[in-house]
This record gives C-alpha cells, sequence and structure tokens, in this order.
C-alpha cells in the first residue's frame, strides 16, 4: 500500500431496492462519473423519519471516483433517485494500491 494523492473517494448511496441501486449505477458508470460500483443488496436500515424511528430494506452503493466528479455525481443521482432526501456521503480514499488507483483514474472522464 502507498500513500496516494489526486482526490480519490469512495461514495455510499443507499437506495430502494436492487433494481434502482442498479439503473443508478449503470447510468454512473457509463457517463463515467465512477470508475466501480458495488451494490450489496439486503441491507436492512433503521433510521429517523419525520420524527419516527423507520426500518427498510436497501441495497447500498459503494463508488469509487474522484472528487472533483462528486457534485455531477450528485446532481445525476438527484435526478435518478426515487428517495426525498437519498443518502449521498463520502469519505477519501488515503492509500491503495498503484495499481487500482491508476485503474480508476483511466477509467472515468474528466
Amino acid at each position: 500500500m502507498e500513500k496516494i494523492s489526486g482526490g480519490w473517494i469512495v461514495v455510499f448511496i443507499t437506495a430502494p431496492n436492487f433494481k434502482e441501486g442498479e439503473r443508478i449505477a449503470k447510468t454512473l458508470v457509463n457517463e463515467k462519473l465512477a470508475a466501480c460500483i458495488n451494490i450489496i443488496d439486503g441491507l436492512k436500515s433503521i433510521y429517523w423519519w419525520k420524527g419516527k424511528i423507520e426500518e427498510s430494506s436497501e441495497a447500498l452503493l459503494i463508488i469509487k471516483t474522484r472528487i472533483d466528479l462528486f457534485n455531477e455525481l450528485v446532481n445525476t443521482v438527484k435526478e435518478l433517485h426515487s428517495y426525498t432526501v437519498p443518502e449521498i456521503i463520502s469519505v477519501p480514499i488515503i492509500m491503495g494500491y498503484k495499481g487500482y488507483i491508476d485503474w480508476l483514474n483511466s477509467s472515468v472522464s474528466k
């Protein structure tokens, strides 16, 4: 592992089901806003919504992209997502295998 620079992030997005998550993922990769997206289906979420505790089955998207593409990614997800307030959060990638990071870099536009 080596420390990297270049502004890479991992974005987490929950979707109400696998089908919607897959549609969002394919769009983001097709538009080169993400290099790779993993979808974990069957997630159970417990959260506050409109003053009460809710429970939902969801799918989790784990997205690898560059930080400079985040705002465009958010705008695209908001157009495609069925939630009023979709979860779209990111964390920085501070270390990674150079070969993988090079592949990520070649897989997104801009």
